[in-house]
């Protein structure tokens, strides 16, 4: 696209929407033409903020503006019909959506099949995978370093609603805690291990109603790696939601998580590393810099045209295994 800056529209400005907008904001090779949400008293504020980008209230209106790609970042069960109204109406070809892709596999394959039939780079914020910790861990395990893989357990807590009760709207809004949490867990799985199947699955509701607030689940490769899991946001301690993995090869074990990864050899060699030991920095620091590498990567990828990961047929395979994980529960309670 030359010396041209990327023209990009940010749909829905909440937290996440905020941060993705102001990050594209700085970088020197894209202009945010337009930011759009419903709430007219954010838009109000989004006016001043953004005072040389168009502020609108309409999908429809970010027709005609030459986008070279649109984020979105509004709620999860709003991704597929809006997603869709991008495509069909010729809005942009690049789309970057925030997780998950879709609020049920079915919707995830569609997108897909839109995807596919528009062309372009697609992405979806599973922004760990940008964390240097766990780019660390997939490292090591492409290497072998603890050999030939045997199990793994893998967690993500927070104590979002640790002292909730009778908050179920509250945590359906969000998506339930695998929409929510659960699906980095996930991703993180697919991305390190390969496609993976659920084997056995408990989902409950910690605050009362139909809110979806734990789930443990188990999964297996054809290779015989399996895998345990363990997701709450009604965990003590967790101000600051986390998620760990610990990885038992023949050779050794990788612990690993936001902050720091553990490798211990069976032969007695151990290394540490912290995130400050990995170069975790960003040309500007919001949210963490795992936000602005993110972005990063993906106006990159859109100005020299690649493909993106994760991209929309990778994401749709967290949304394939979260559906599993609610027909083994089913199952469960039959």
């Amino acid at each position: 696209m030359g010396d041209e800056r990327l023209r990009v529209a940010v749909i829905g400005l909440g937290k996440m929407g905020l941060l993705h907008a102001s990050i594209l904001n700085v970088l020197p090779n894209v202009q945010v033409v337009a930011v759009c949400d419903k709430s007219v008293l954010l838009r109000k504020f989004l006016k001043k903020v953004f005072s040389e980008s168009d502020v609108v209230d309409d999908l429809e209106r970010l027709s005609g503006l030459g986008l070279d790609m649109v984020y979105v970042t509004t709620p999860i069960s709003s991704h597929f019909p809006i997603v869709r109204t991008v495509y069909v109406n010729k809005i942009a070809r690049n789309l970057f959506v925030e997780k998950t892709l879709a609020s049920s596999y079915d919707k995830s394959e569609k997108l897909c099949e839109l995807a596919q039939s528009f062309g372009g780079t697609n992405m979806v914020g599973y922004v760990r995978r940008f964390g240097v910790t766990y780019k660390k861990a997939k490292d090591l395990l492409v290497q072998e370093a603890v050999g030939e893989l045997v199990s793994f357990k893998t967690y993500g807590y927070s104590s979002d609603f640790v002292e909730s009760r009778n908050s179920s709207s509250v945590s359906s809004g969000r998506g339930g805690v695998l929409r929510d949490l659960g699906c980095y867990v996930i991703d993180l799985a697919l991305w390190f291990f390969g496609d993976l199947q659920v084997t056995w699955a408990e989902v409950a509701s910690r605050i009362g109603g139909v809110a979806e607030d734990s789930a443990r689940f188990r999964v297996r490769q054809p290779s015989g790696l399996e895998g345990e899991f363990d997701v709450s946001w009604c965990v003590r301690n967790y101000r600051i939601p986390e998620v760990g993995f610990s990885i038992i090869g023949s050779k050794g074990v990788i612990k690993v998580n936001d902050d720091k990864l553990e490798l211990k050899l069976n032969n007695g060699k151990s290394s540490v590393w912290c995130r400050h030991d990995l170069n975790d920095t960003a040309g500007f620091w919001l949210g963490g810099p795992e936000f602005y590498r993110e972005d990063e990567y993906f106006v990159k990828s859109v100005a020299d045209g690649c493909n993106a990961e994760p991209n929309f047929l990778t994401a749709s395979k967290t949304d394939c295994i979260i559906g599993e994980i609610g027909r083994r529960d089913e199952k469960n309670e039959c």
